[in-house]
C-alpha cells in the first residue's frame, strides 16, 4: 500500500533497483498490430526456453526481485510494419529485432540473452544499412516522444516499471506543492490544445469547470477512435496505461472531480482489459479511491465500452452514451463544460490529450512550449498508413512537415511510387496534395487548406489511387454512422453519396457536381455537431484539388486510377499471350475465346470485370484499362 508520498518515493527506489539488477529483458512488442501477426507466440516460446534453459531464473510478472532474465510484454514499438517486434535490453544496450518468427526464438535466446552476438538478418535493414538500436532506425530517430515515450520500454502492465519511470511524480508534484488553480494555471500556460480533432484550448476548458458554482463535477477520457485507420490512442491504452489514468487524475485534482470514466469502443478490447488492470492494481496500491497519498483528494474511476457508433466519438453523445442514453449530440449551448455527465459539470479530454499532462506539471509549461509551434504547442501523434513503406505509430513536433513525416520517417512510398495525396484527419478531415507537402501541419496551418489534423490517421495514397473513389468511401462511412438527429448531416450524406455513386458507376452528368458542391457547403454549415459539419470535407478537398479527375469519370467514361469497376475495361495484349487457355477455362461467364496457342480475346459485353482471367494468367498477359 502506498499511502503516503514517502511510501512512493521508496517504492520508485525499489522499483528503480530492480529494473537495473536485470542481466537481460526480453520485451515482446504486444501491441494490436503485432499481436496479429504473432507476438503472443513469440513471448510464450521465449517463456518455454528461458523455463528450461538451466541456471537462468525468469520473471514474467512485476515482483520476482532474484530474477536476472525478465520477459515482458510491451506496449507498441511503433515499427508495425516489420512486426513482430522485439527488442533484448542488457542495461543501456539495447537491440531491436524486426519479423521475428517463433522458430527465430531459440537463436535469439542463445545468442544474444546468453551470450552478446547480434543476429544480423532480424535487424532492421535500409539498402545496404542495418540498424541495431532502436533509436537509431530512421523511422524512431526522428520521432520526438512524450506520449509515447514509455511504449516499447516497459512491461505495459506493470505498475513498479511505471512508477520506476517517473510515473506519479507529476501527481505527487501537484498534490504536495501546488494548488488546484496553479494546476490549471500551468496547463493553460502551456497551450496544449486538445489532441481529440477540435483543438480546442485545454486549459480553458479547465478553467471553466473549476470557475462553475456546482462542485459535483466530473472527468471523462474519449478512448472511442473511430476513424478508420487510426490507433494512436488504442496504442497509448494498451502501452501506457498509467500515464492516461496520472493524466486523468491531475484534471481531476485541478478542478476537484472525485469521479472519472474512460469511454473506450468495444473494438478495443485489449485497452479495455489493460485498462481494468490497472485500476484494479491502483487501488489495491492505494493510488485510486479515498485520501490517495494520505491527503483529502478522492478519487475513482470506472470504463464504459461503446458499442462502435462513430457518433459517439462527439462529446454530448459520448456523455449520453454513459447515462445509458442513446449516443446522439445535443444543441448546444449548454456546453459539457456547464452541464455534461448527468448535467454537471465535466472536463472531457482524449486520451492523447491526458497522456501529455504528467509531462507538463513535471516539466513546466515553458519545456512543453518549446515544442511545436507557437499556436500548437507539443507533439502530435499520428498513425501513418496506406501506401507507404513504414507503417505504424508516429509522434513528431507539432509544425512538422507532409514531407518529413512521409519521406524521413515513412521511408517513402512503396514500390518507388509517385505521391498524390494523404487523407487527414479521417473521414471528416480532408486531402493535402503534392503542393502541401512543406506546409506545417498544425491545427491552424493545415484549416487553410480545407482539412483538419483530427485526432491523427495519416493516411497516404499513391498513384494508382483514385480521388472520386476515396471521397465515395469516406462519405459511405460517414453516411452510415450520422445518428440521423439533424437533417442536413442524415439527408445530406445520403444524397452527396447517390451523387458519387452515381459518378463512380459511369452515370455521372456535369451538372452533379454543382450540386455536390452545394450539398457539401450546405451540410457542413447547417449540421449540428462537429462531425456532421466535417463529413463534407473529403468530398470538398477532393473536388477542389483533383476536380479533373470528376470530370474524367463523367466525360470520358475514365477512372485514371483503372479502380472503378464500371469503367474498367481487360484487355489481352496478344504480343504477351501464349495461347495457354488458362483463362478462358477460369472465366465464370465464358468471355474470352481463342484457339489453343493462338491470342484470345475478351468480349466486353460479356466480362463482369471479376478479375479472374488477370490472378491466373501465368504470363501477364492481362491488363486493366
Amino acid at each position: 500500500m502506498i499511502e503516503n508520498k514517502e511510501k512512493l518515493m521508496s517504492v520508485r527506489k525499489e522499483a528503480e533497483n530492480r529494473l537495473s539488477s536485470y542481466d537481460c529483458r526480453i520485451l515482446v512488442c504486444s501491441g494490436t498490430g503485432c499481436i496479429a501477426t504473432g507476438s503472443q507466440k513469440i513471448y510464450e516460446r521465449f517463456a518455454e526456453i528461458a523455463q528450461e534453459t538451466p541456471g537462468v531464473t525468469v520473471e514474467f510478472g512485476p515482483h520476482d526481485a532474484d530474477a536476472h532474465v525478465g520477459v515482458k510484454k510491451t506496449g507498441c514499438q511503433g515499427v508495425c510494419e516489420l512486426g513482430p517486434l522485439v527488442r533484448i535490453q542488457k542495461g543501456d544496450n539495447v537491440i531491436q529485432y524486426t519479423k521475428v518468427k517463433q522458430e527465430d526464438c531459440q537463436e535469439i535466446f542463445e545468442k544474444s540473452v546468453c551470450s552478446d552476438e547480434v543476429i544480423e538478418r532480424l535487424l532492421y535493414k535500409k539498402g545496404e544499412k542495418t540498424y541495431k538500436r532502436p533509436e537509431d532506425i530512421p523511422f524512431i530517430a526522428k520521432q520526438t516522444r512524450v506520449v509515447l515515450k514509455n511504449c516499447g520500454k516497459f512491461d505495459a502492465e506493470s505498475l513498479d516499471e511505471y512508477i520506476a519511470s517517473g510515473g506519479f511524480q507529476a501527481l505527487s508534484k501537484a498534490m504536495f506543492e501546488m494548488s488546484p488553480e496553479a494546476v490549471v494555471n500551468e496547463v493553460d500556460k502551456s497551450g496544449i490544445r486538445g489532441r481529440g480533432g477540435g483543438g480546442f484550448p485545454t486549459g480553458k476548458k479547465w478553467k471553466q469547470v473549476a470557475a462553475q458554482a456546482e462542485k459535483t463535477r466530473y472527468v471523462v477520457c474519449n478512448g472511442d477512435e473511430g476513424d478508420p485507420g487510426a490507433f494512436m490512442d488504442g496504442s497509448v491504452m494498451e502501452g501506457d496505461p498509467y500515464r492516461l489514468i496520472e493524466g486523468m487524475m491531475l484534471a481531476a485534482y485541478a478542478v476537484c472531480a472525485r469521479d472519472g470514466y474512460i469511454y473506450v469502443r468495444a473494438e478495443y478490447p485489449m485497452s479495455v482489459a489493460r485498462l481494468k488492470h490497472a485500476i484494479t492494481v491502483l487501488e489495491e496500491a492505494g493510488l485510486l479511491g479515498d485520501h490517495i497519498l494520505g491527503t483529502d483528494f478522492c478519487f475513482h474511476l470506472h470504463i464504459n465500452r461503446g458499442a462502435g457508433a462513430f457518433v459517439c466519438g462527439e462529446g454530448s453523445a459520448l456523455t449520453a452514451s454513459i447515462e445509458g442514453k442513446r449516443g446522439m449530440p445535443r444543441v448546444k449551448p449548454p456546453r459539457t463544460v456547464d452541464k455534461g455527465l448527468w448535467e454537471k459539470p465535466t472536463v472531457l479530454n482524449n486520451v492523447e490529450t491526458y497522456a501529455n499532462i504528467p509531462e507538463i506539471i513535471l516539466r513546466g509549461a515553458d519545456w512543453y512550449r518549446s515544442i511545436g509551434t507557437e499556436g500548437s504547442p507539443g507533439t502530435k501523434t499520428f498513425s501513418l498508413t496506406g501506401s507507404i513503406e513504414n507503417t505504424g505509430l508516429i509522434e513528431v513536433p507539432m509544425g512538422t512537415t507532409l514531407r518529413e513525416i512521409i519521406f524521413d520517417i515513412g521511408g517513402g512510398l512503396k514500390k518507388g511510387a509517385a505521391f498524390k495525396a494523404a487523407q487527414i484527419g479521417g473521414p471528416s478531415g480532408g486531402c493535402l496534395t503534392e503542393k502541401h507537402l512543406d506546409i506545417p501541419l498544425d491545427f491552424d496551418s493545415v484549416k487553410k487548406y480545407g482539412a483538419i489534423v483530427g485526432s491523427g490517421g495519416l493516411v497516404v495514397m499513391d498513384e494508382n489511387t483514385c480521388m472520386v473513389e476515396v471521397a465515395r468511401f469516406f462519405m459511405s462511412f460517414t453516411q452510415r454512422e450520422s445518428c440521423g438527429k439533424c437533417g442536413p448531416c442524415r439527408i445530406g450524406t445520403k444524397r452527396m453519396l447517390e451523387i458519387l455513386d452515381k459518378i463512380t458507376e459511369g452515370k455521372g452528368e456535369l451538372e452533379d457536381l454543382e450540386t455536390l458542391e452545394k450539398t457539401a457547403k450546405f451540410v457542413k454549415e447547417r449540421s449540428l455537431c462537429g462531425l456532421g459539419k466535417s463529413a463534407p470535407l473529403p468530398v470538398l478537398s477532393t473536388l477542389k484539388n483533383f476536380r479533373e479527375e470528376y470530370i474524367e469519370h463523367i466525360s470520358e467514361h475514365k477512372c485514371r486510377a483503372h479502380v472503378c469497376k464500371a469503367m474498367q475495361a481487360y484487355v489481352i495484349d496478344p504480343e504477351k499471350c501464349k495461347g495457354c487457355t488458362k483463362c478462358a477455362r477460369n472465366c465464370p461467364v465464358n468471355a474470352i475465346s481463342g484457339n489453343k496457342k493462338e491470342a484470345h480475346t475478351i468480349d466486353a459485353s460479356k466480362c463482369i470485370k471479376c478479375g479472374t482471367c488477370k490472378d491466373n494468367c501465368p504470363f501477364g498477359a492481362i491488363d486493366i484499362q
